[in-house]
C-alpha cells in the first residue's frame, strides 16, 4: 500500500524484568491511511497501549519496523502527539499556559538552532480553546476544572503544534457517560477540521464504531492483530446512530470476538455449576 501514512512490519516487543520475558506484541502488521480514524479493541493485555506507545517513540520495539511516510521511528516527534487517559497537565500552569506549553519547546529548540524569529502561535491557541469551549477558563489552573475540561486542554495541548498524527491512549475513560458522548463528536470534529491522522485505543467497543473508519482487534497472550472491521457508518455522524441495526450487529459481532479472544467463558451451565458448588 503505496499511500500508507503509517506501515506497521512485523513488530514484536519483548518485556524483561524479573526473571522471565513477558511477549507484549507479536509479528504485527497494519496499514494506516492519511487522514484515517482507526479505533483498538481487545482485552486486556493485548498489546494496544503498547502498540501505540510505540508508534509515539515512546517505547522501542524488539523487532520489526515503524514507518511514518516511510521513515524509521527513532523516538518521539512533532510530528505525532499522544493524549493519555490521565490529563497529565503541568497543575503550575495555568489552562493558556498548559497549551502554549509543547509549542515554546519547539521555539526554543528552534532558538538554539538559529532559526530566525519564531514566534508562539497565539491565533492558533485562542482557535483551540474556543473549539474546547475553554475560552472562559484561559487563566484558570487545572484543579479548577472538571476532569472532562481538564481532559479537553490535554487535546488542545497535544493539536497546539498541528501534529500529522494524534494518538490517543483511553483518553475518556474516567469520564461519566454524558461528557464522553460530547467528546466523541468533538474529536470527530477535530478530526474533521484538522485533517490529522487519529489512533485511538479504548475497552469500549461502542465507542470504538461510533468514532473509528475501521476497528482494530486485538488478542492477547501474545499481543496481536485478530480482526479488522470497517465501519459501515457515513463520516458525518451522530449519537442515533448507535440504534441503527448496522451499529448493534457490529457491536455484537465485536464483542463475541473479544470474549472468544480472551478466552472467556461464559457458559450458563458452568455458571450454574458454580453457584451450585458454592460454600453456604
Amino acid at each position: 500500500m503505496h499511500d500508507s501514512k503509517i506501515r506497521i512490519r512485523n513488530v514484536s516487543k519483548v518485556f524483561t524484568g524479573g526473571g522471565r520475558n513477558v511477549q507484549a506484541l507479536q509479528d504485527v502488521s497494519l496499514d494506516i491511511r492519511e487522514n484515517e480514524f482507526v479505533t483498538f479493541v481487545g482485552a486486556s493485555g493485548c498489546g494496544k497501549s503498547t502498540l501505540l506507545r510505540s508508534i509515539g517513540g515512546l517505547e522501542r520495539h524488539s523487532a520489526g519496523q515503524i514507518l511514518v511516510e516511510g521513515r524509521a521511528i527513532d523516538g518521539p516527534g512533532i510530528d505525532r502527539a499522544m493524549v493519555f487517559q490521565h490529563y497529565s497537565l503541568y497543575p503550575w500552569l495555568r489552562v493558556m499556559e498548559n497549551i502554549k506549553f509543547c509549542r515554546q519547546l519547539k521555539v526554543v529548540a528552534d532558538t538554539v538552532r538559529g532559526d530566525a524569529d519564531v514566534e508562539v502561535a497565539s491565533g492558533r491557541a485562542d482557535a483551540l480553546l474556543t473549539l474546547m469551549g475553554l475560552k472562559a477558563f484561559a487563566n484558570a489552573y487545572p484543579n479548577q476544572l472538571s476532569g472532562g475540561m481538564q481532559q479537553r486542554v490535554a487535546i488542545a495541548r497535544a493539536l497546539m503544534p498541528k501534529p500529522q498524527i494524534l494518538l490517543m491512549d483511553e483518553p475518556f475513560g474516567a469520564l461519566d457517560a454524558q461528557t464522553r458522548e460530547v467528546m466523541h463528536d468533538l474529536i470527530r470534529h477535530v478530526h474533521r477540521l484538522e485533517k490529522s491522522t487519529i489512533l485511538f485505543v479504548t475497552h469500549d467497543v461502542e465507542e470504538a464504531i461510533y468514532l473509528g473508519g475501521r476497528v482494530v482487534l486485538m488478542a492477547p497472550r501474545p499481543g496481536r492483530i485478530d480482526s479488522v472491521y470497517e465501519v459501515p457508518l457515513p463520516a458525518e455522524r451522530n449519537q442515533d446512530m448507535k440504534l441503527t441495526a448496522e451499529f448493534i450487529a457490529l457491536k455484537k459481532e465485536i464483542l463475541a470476538r473479544i470474549r472468544e479472544t480472551s478466552g472467556m467463558n461464559t457458559d450458563l451451565e458452568l455458571l450454574e455449576q458454580l453457584t451450585r458448588t458454592a460454600p453456604a
